[in-house]
């Protein structure tokens, strides 16, 4: 740790110097601002329209993001397909482990400073949760976390970083892409140094109010709200008879208002009662089919699931095209997004958590533009056996590969001073000898007796003896009529060897093989 002496050379990535006093309160607590807190949403979805959304879309280009943020929010809620789709995306961002590594050429002092920083975001146990928080930019373009410093024993550490609602910011009239709080000015609240962790997702590439996906979205959650409205209303008719009732000339007001209630509920209540001289007639049932209307549902859904997750495989099966290979090819671009999320994350905590926190407590700060970065390990098992076996092959060609080059790719500590490491037991010399006489009995037993497990050691030999002696002679027993055909003309070769496959002696061989993938198994078992 170091002691602070002078604020004014710890500087934020803007160039901003640290304020104490700021730094230990929260900037939504000013009493300009105070108002933010007191605002409530005005749920635009209600009675959304293709035209209201145009709208609320335009305004926010102009630096009025209140009803783009509201309306983002509602659709989350209001969509259960929308909602799962984007959990999805969120959560798969939470089970990846993180790690701080030092700036380029690091001192030790440097190295060291790092590892104290590890361990205080460690010992913090918010950092899972803030990257959820976080990842709410991925629909509303961004997402804002305001921080309140605490200094105790010598340390600057924040407690734990508040969500704050995105409706309460705006972007700047000139600078499109700044974001500020929103008070009573033209131009709004310029951030504190120090005190936000400000997440900008770009979904696309532009300016921050258009980033998100929920202008992607909303077209795609109004028709499908329309087709479900539609649907209801469908559902309630079908299989009614069509109610027309007749009233004589001369019939009040009062007369017609009484005959058209009954035309209306007599339908659903089965009874009703209608003025003495009027009529009513009962047409054919309302027929029809649901289809059109969950096809339209149906499309603005995959659409979603497209838009968030870049297929549908993933999402929803259609019995049709949906094969285990397809989803694969889906899942890896699912997970090609999990790592560019990841990407963005930690370029927005390197900046707004990482680089703070190392400026105020560590010994070895010299510039802003010198601090650890937050990298995320994406690194999958599937990786580590794909990098394996290349790496024996090339080592065994003479290339010289770095052990430290290694341990940084896979992500596999080095061992400290004196720590136990993983070691291949070495077999007695004199159970190896005896293992390889079994297996080679074993080899050469016949197919009545039973098959026992042989050791690790001793199955590379079992192979050798199976694969001479009794398996050689039953191979070119096989074979020999073929030899024999090759000395005939090769047009006549396919139509010979036709006739003469099936009268090949092929059970010996048949009976060898099977015992060879025996053993064969049984060695990779025991190498697993």
């Amino acid at each position: 740790m170091q002691e602070k002496t002078t604020e004014s050379r710890i500087l934020d990535a803007s160039g901003r110097p640290f304020n104490q006093r700021e730094a230990k309160a929260l900037q939504t607590d000013d009493v300009r601002l105070i108002g933010l807190q007191r605002t409530f949403s005005q749920h635009p979805s209600s009675g959304l329209t293709p035209a209201s959304a145009a709208n609320i879309l335009q305004a926010a280009e102009q630096g009025d993001l209140i009803a783009q943020c509201e309306l983002a929010e509602d659709i989350e809620e209001k969509d259960g397909h929308l909602y799962a789709e984007l959990d999805k995306r969120k959560r798969a961002l939470i089970g990846v482990d993180y790690y701080l590594v030092p700036p380029r050429n690091p001192t030790p002092q440097e190295k060291a400073d790092t590892e104290y920083l590890q361990e205080m975001l460690e010992e913090g146990n918010w950092i899972k949760t803030l990257i959820k928080s976080m990842s709410d930019a991925i629909l509303k373009g961004f997402s804002m976390h305001e921080l309140a410093w605490t200094r105790e024993l010598g340390e600057w550490f924040i407690e734990v970083p508040e969500y704050r609602d995105p409706s309460w910011f705006m972007t700047h009239p000139e600078r499109r892409n700044e974001l500020r709080l929103r008070d009573a000015t033209v131009n709004g609240a310029d951030l504190w140094p120090f005190g936000w962790i400000k997440h900008i997702h770009p979904a696309k590439s532009g300016y921050v109010s258009r980033s998100g996906l929920v202008r992607q979205l909303i077209w795609p959650f109004i028709f499908k709200n329309y087709s479900v409205r539609d649907l209801a209303e469908f559902l309630e008719i079908y299989g009614l008879p069509l109610r027309i009732g007749q009233y004589p000339a001369g019939a009040s007001d009062e007369e017609k208002r009484a005959l058209l209630n009954a035309v209306m509920s007599i339908g659903h209540n089965a009874g009703g009662i209608m003025p003495k001289g009027m009529v009513m007639d009962f047409e054919s049932a309302a027929t029809g089919q649901a289809d059109p209307f969950d096809l339209m549902i149906s499309w603005a859904e995959k659409t979603m699931s497209k838009v968030i997750l870049g297929g549908t495989l993933t999402s929803q099966a259609d019995g049709k095209s949906s094969t285990n290979a397809l989803g694969n090819v889906h899942n890896e671009v699912r997970q090609e997004l999990r790592d560019a999320d990841l990407t963005l994350i930690a370029e927005t905590l390197t900046r707004d958590l990482v680089a703070p926190l190392y400026a105020l407590n560590c010994k070895s700060y010299q510039s802003h533009r010198r601090h650890p970065r937050l990298v995320f390990d994406t690194t999958e098992a599937e990786d580590l056996r794909a990098l394996a076996y290349p790496l024996r092959a090339f080592v065994s060609m003479g290339m010289q590969i770095p052990q430290n080059w290694l341990h940084e790719k896979t992500r596999i500590p080095k061992p400290a001073n004196g720590e136990a490491v993983l070691v291949i037991q070495q077999e007695d010399p004199n159970a190896s000898a005896a293992n390889q006489t079994a297996l080679a009995a074993l080899a050469a037993q016949p197919s009545s007796a039973p098959l026992s497990e042989p050791s690790q050691t001793a199955l590379d030999k079992a192979l050798d003896a199976l694969t001479q002696g009794q398996m050689s002679e039953a191979y070119m027993a096989m074979v020999e009529p073929l030899l024999a055909q090759l000395q005939s003309e090769p047009e006549q070769l396919r139509a010979q060897l036709e006739k003469d496959y099936p009268a090949m002696d092929t059970e010996q061989l048949t009976e060898m093989l099977a015992r060879l993938m025996f053993v064969a198994e049984l060695w990779g078992i025991a190498n697993a």
